[in-house]
């Protein structure tokens, strides 16, 4: 039977789609079974498959996204979810009832912003479940503090029951044909015998490696699948990097479900300022792929000219657990690839507890001073 927007039923789909089948409690995304779990009952089902799954996640052409106007192309992570915006960092974040805003996991400031319903945003097309449980994660957390002396005590409260959530960090995925176009010069060594006058005075002979240069020009190409852009600016863009690889083979079709029981990040870059970047980073691919095809001992670069091609794009969702601390009025944070276990995070030393150590090691001296005297 149809339902229209204001329709009780339709309503109550809305605000029962996680609810448990045998209790009516709210069921969540359990990242060790990879189903719905009731907290409760414990009740246990699989995760609805959304349409089209069975064709994986496919991407979209490029220019065909940045020439729709309006917003009857965008739409909310889900119909139930709320929105909160941190007044501190600026992070926006979508959550689902009853989960609540809380502290803002980047920043650790406390949301004090209402939250509303979730604004439009080009969807997520994909997702990698959560797959490294919250009591694993607090393990690594402890695991990386071991090794840090003089960590302060705000840090150490991450390792703790509510030290760290789970976000979903916004990605996007860019695939494209390239061809480029290069000018260069190719170097090869040669040696020439010097003569040169040592420390005694005396004539002595030696061989130099030196370089003739020929003009180089050509052609590369190549296929990029899968260039990874983070969409997010308020975790730092290296920090990420250190939490590769994804095994993006596991990415699932988005569907709200994997989200109950976590966060998701709203994309703070958008797709044209993302593409930007990965063709940067393809770049940086390109350059080896020109030094390579001009070949010889040494190679000079001056020029590449590259036509990107049939662009196109995915936007991802990767989980991390992730919890924000601060240190004399500053933020720090420590991150836990929700896949793999990698920690990664950041640590000022705590000058209270480096200044203790100091004073008791100068009290143990004077100590062993005056019992060596008597």
């Amino acid at each position: 039977m149809a339902t229209t927007p204001n329709d009780p039923q339709a309503e109550q789909q809305k605000t029962e789609r996680f609810a448990c089948p045998s209790c009516s409690a709210d069921m969540e995304f359990d990242p060790e079974s990879g189903e719905m779990k009731c907290r409760f009952c414990g009740h246990k089902q699989a995760v609805a498959a959304p349409a089209g799954a069975q064709e994986g996640v496919q991407p979209h052409l490029f220019d065909e996204a940045i020439k729709q106007t309006g917003t009857a192309h965008l739409q909310p992570v889900s119909e139930q979810a709320l929105e909160a915006h941190c007044t501190g960092c600026g992070a926006v974040v979508a959550f689902h009832p009853p989960e609540v805003a809380g502290t803002c996991s980047f920043c650790g400031a406390a949301i004090v912003a209402e939250p509303k319903a979730a604004n439009p945003l080009i969807a997520p097309d994909g997702v990698l479940p959560v797959k490294v449980t919250k009591a694993t994660a607090q393990k690594e957390v402890q695991q990386w503090l071991s090794s840090r002396w003089f960590a302060p005590n705000a840090l150490k409260k991450l390792a703790h029951q509510e030290g760290i959530g789970g976000v979903y960090l916004p990605f996007w995925s860019y695939d494209s044909d390239t061809a480029s176009n290069y000018r260069g010069e190719r170097g090869e060594h040669y040696t020439e015998t010097e003569w040169y006058t040592d420390s005694d005075g005396h004539q002595q002979t030696r061989e130099v490696q030196k370089t003739r240069w020929y003009p180089a020009s050509g052609s590369v190409a190549r296929h990029f699948d899968d260039v990874l852009i983070p969409a997010t600016r308020s975790v730092s863009e290296h920090r990420l990097n250190q939490l590769q690889p994804w095994d993006l083979k596991f990415l699932c079709v988005y569907e709200p479900a994997y989200l109950a029981g976590f966060k998701a990040q709203r994309y703070q870059i958008e797709l044209p300022a993302g593409l930007e970047t990965a063709r940067q980073v393809m770049a940086r691919t390109i350059d080896g792929d020109v030094r390579s095809d001009i070949g010889s001992d040494e190679q000079r670069v001056l020029s590449v000219e590259t036509d990107f091609s049939n662009v196109m794009f995915r936007h991802l969702l990767l989980p991390v657990w992730i919890g924000a601390y601060r240190f004399q009025n500053k933020a720090y944070q420590v991150m836990v690839n929700a896949r793999t276990g990698e920690v990664q995070g950041e640590r000022p030393y705590s000058t209270v507890k480096i200044l203790s150590l100091v004073l008791f090691i100068i009290a143990l001296l004077i100590v062993i001073v005056i019992l060596s005297q008597k």
